[in-house]
């Protein structure tokens, strides 16, 4: 183990951990951005850490590139404001409440139960949103399109997925999207029940279901996808 530091740009320090294993031939470098940023080195038993923070520093550009993709998480506390599915709302912690209420004008949503639960009731209140919204953005699209179980994974790599076993996927973290895009990806999955792939008709009929702006949906979600990370 190093108490080596890597220095990000903005002068954020992430740490490192070297970890020497016999039978091991090369170094290995993994970047981690869950549950909090760091650095993993595997390194052969004979190699010093000398050595192996030389490769990593070999390797900056791509690690950098890793890191910016993932913001800082922001850990939401009571009194802070959040923008999910177009809307801004107030959090406020209320331990004496037994589940979660919004107020009148769901403008705050009070957060019951202890302090060690804030963060996974907003997080479940978030994802109950989100599935509603997404249920009812389908029930305006052709029966045809209709997928048989839509279900919510919390992925980096891809907003959504459309399996042939009639499954659609999509990542939560699309309730933090503006919400013409999250609708952009709710109908591009659905246009992946007629093909699957990213033919001409394809896109033909992603734009059928979503109408204009497909291209500045695209492109918002290509700029600011890492966005949708920062919280939890």
């Amino acid at each position: 183990m190093s108490d080596y530091v890597f220095v990000l740009p903005s002068g954020e320090k992430v740490p490192v951990v070297i970890t020497a294993r016999r039978g091991v031939h090369n170094i290995t470098l993994r970047p981690k951005c869950f549950p909090q940023r760091m650095i993993c080195i595997t390194r052969p038993w004979l190699v010093s850490d000398k050595c192996a923070i030389k490769f990593l520093e070999s390797k900056r550009l791509w690690v950098l590139g890793v890191f910016q993709k993932t913001p800082c998480k922001i850990m939401l506390q009571d009194g802070d404001e959040i923008d999910f599915l177009g809307r801004k709302m107030l959090l406020k912690h209320c331990p004496n409440l037994r589940s979660n209420k919004l107020s009148d004008d769901a403008s705050i949503l009070y957060v019951g139960g202890s302090a060690d639960m804030f963060q996974r009731r907003i997080r479940d209140f978030i994802k109950s949103e989100l599935l509603r919204e997404i249920k009812d953005i389908m029930h305006n699209v052709p029966n045809e399109f209709l997928p048989h179980r839509i279900a919510l994974r919390d992925t980096v790599s891809r907003w959504g997925s459309c399996s042939t076993s009639g499954t659609m996927s999509f990542s939560w973290r699309l309730a933090f999207a503006p919400y013409d895009v999250m609708r952009y990806v709710v109908m591009h999955e659905l246009a992946h029940t007629k093909h699957m792939n990213h033919s001409p008709e394809f896109w033909a009929t992603v734009r059928d279901l979503y109408g204009s702006g497909v291209e500045r949906a695209k492109r918002w979600l290509k700029q600011n996808g890492a966005s949708l990370h920062r919280y939890f």
